[in-house]
């Protein structure tokens, strides 16, 4: 049941948004707030549902290694996409797509001997970080010129991905061993901080910075209280 509601969660973000972006009002500032209070949610599921269970389970200099891995990795990846496609919507839905996939294989890795309160948290700053950025990508991709039915379909292309990787992780690696799952953790880890500080958290100030810190703050405290409560 928790695994379908992940899949759930990690699909209906990226449809919902695209369907706000094609269909409804997006104002800038609400964009900007949203992705600000996402970006503060991963900060905490970055360290408690990814860093801290694979620091328990491998060397740390394993953790940190597969950390700055993930982040060069994602890195380099991201040049490539934004060289290739740009940094238009095209360009960002490669981008999300590219730091979605590791991301979402942690998630279904971290439900593996995982109460739903645990996941709650890592699931809802997913959730709240894919959303915008859908809703901003499909309204620059159907104002360069593309259709909204293609724009959504290539969106909905990219949810079916995400929630993939989410089984995947989540049924394939069930009876991996606990070092490969920490490693696994720790380079998705290293993704997520790598997109935080190049599209998260600059995209979020651009759009609204007058309130970007306080937004960033707020996601940082529902996120840890929600972990609290696990």
């Amino acid at each position: 049941m928790t695994m379908a509601i992940v899949v759930i969660v990690v699909t209906s973000a990226l449809l919902a948004g695209a369907a706000w972006g094609l269909f409804g009002p997006l104002p800038k500032r609400i964009e900007g707030f949203l992705i600000a209070t996402a970006g503060g949610a991963l900060i905490v599921s970055v360290v408690t549902e990814l860093v801290e269970p694979a620091s328990e389970n491998a060397p740390l200099t394993w953790v940190l290694a597969a950390l700055m891995a993930g982040a060069i990795v994602f890195l380099g990846l991201d040049y490539v996409v934004k060289d290739k496609f740009g940094s238009g919507g095209g360009g960002l839905l490669a981008a999300i797509t590219l730091d979605g996939i590791p991301e979402n294989l942690a998630l279904g890795v971290a439900l593996i001997g995982a109460g739903p309160a645990q996941v709650a948290s890592l699931a809802g700053s997913i959730f709240l970080s894919n959303l915008p950025e859908a809703a901003g990508g499909a309204k620059e991709m159907h104002g360069d010129g593309m259709s909204k039915a293609r724009t959504f379909g290539l969106w909905s292309v990219a949810a079916l991905l995400l929630a993939g990787s989410a089984i995947v992780g989540n049924l394939l690696l069930r009876s991996a061993p606990e070092e490969m799952l920490a490693l696994i953790r720790s380079f998705a880890a290293g993704a997520v901080i790598a997109s935080l500080g190049t599209e998260v958290f600059p995209q979020a100030y651009r759009e609204d910075h007058l309130v970007a810190g306080f937004a960033t703050a707020l996601g940082f405290v529902l996120a840890y209280s929600l972990t609290a409560l696990a």
